[in-house]
């Protein structure tokens, strides 16, 4: 992509073409690097009680719409947000069932 791109409107609905994996964890791409962006984005859901590892190649900002995460040791809720940086260790733990959003850097 080439030149200032518009604003993008996206939703935090999850539909049945979501990718999934491991324990009912469902994520909803948005933005990523074929779209020519500096950064990526996703909504996922995390059904309570599902879990998985937290290193990733990338820092990401998560905002909870719904539900409650533990991330390491911090728990956060609905409302709140958290910074998880690139390779941080340890793991997400759904409370209750969650909904977020992601927001990633570099895209990927």
């Amino acid at each position: 992509m080439t030149g200032p791109s518009a604003p993008r409107r996206f939703s935090s609905a999850i539909g049945a073409d979501a990718l999934r994996f491991g324990n009912g964890i469902r994520i909803a791409p948005g933005l990523d690097k074929e779209d020519g962006e500096s950064m990526s984005s996703y909504t996922a859901f995390f059904p309570a009680g599902a879990r998985a590892d937290l290193p990733a190649a990338y820092a990401e900002v998560w905002v909870v719409l719904s539900g409650a995460l533990r991330v390491d040791t911090v728990t956060v809720r609905a409302g709140e947000y958290v910074h998880v940086p690139e390779q941080t260790p340890g793991e997400v733990e759904a409370l209750e069932d969650t909904t977020l959003v992601c927001v990633s850097v570099p895209a990927h």
